[in-house]
């Protein structure tokens, strides 16, 4: 249970650390006070969770349907997880800027335009879905240390970034974004690699 916790930590983070139009957000929310900004990240960790809830409940059905084909799902999802490292880390060469930020207000309007903003990013889906795929749901216990895991760390690591807005203004220059994304994307990238090898 201990390691499919830590396997759920590392993927959290390693969606959640890339510093996005969401996660820029998430500091500029920080400006309205911690209430706004902790409710935000509240959100963005709550629909990881839910990601990979889903990712873990499919699995069975998943793995009812490739049995036999494990070395390819393996192969796929590395390349799929692969990808999406190369294309975050392909992102370090542009700036990320923020979309256009609406007025909100309390932790509750917070908390709903961040659940919006963030669920609809396919990209978080696919990458737990690859993840369950090639590695399996195990047992129950295993699979809730799992999605627990995965909470956690993004819960933890969204808080920090509201934190960081609320106490230093969201002023977080475009090197400290740069090296956000290498290290949330090379997590990814290790993630494949394990899947690979």
């Amino acid at each position: 249970m201990t390691s499919a916790a830590l396997e759920g930590a590392v993927a959290g983070l390693g969606v959640a650390v890339p510093l996005g139009a969401v996660g820029v957000l998430l500091l500029q929310e920080g400006r309205r006070g911690w209430a706004p900004a902790a409710g935000g990240a509240t959100a963005v960790a709550a629909v990881d969770g839910a990601y990979a809830t889903v990712a873990v409940l499919a699995g069975p059905q998943v793995a009812a349907l490739l049995a036999g084909h494990e070395g390819t799902v393996r192969l796929v999802s590395a390349l799929l997880l692969g990808a999406i490292a190369v294309h975050g880390l392909l992102g370090l060469r542009r700036a990320v800027e923020p979309a256009p930020d609406a007025s909100a207000r309390g932790a509750g309007r917070a908390f709903l335009r961040f659940t919006l903003l963030t669920a609809v990013n396919p990209a978080t889906a696919l990458y737990f879905t690859a993840l369950i795929a090639a590695r399996g749901t195990g047992t129950h216990a295993g699979a809730t240390a799992f999605v627990t895991g995965v909470f956690l760390a993004s819960l933890l690591w969204q808080h920090l970034l509201a934190a960081a807005g609320a106490f230093a203004g969201a002023r977080l220059g475009p090197r400290l974004r740069r090296v956000t994304y290498a290290v949330g994307y090379g997590l990814v990238g290790l993630l494949a690699l394990r899947l690979a090898l």
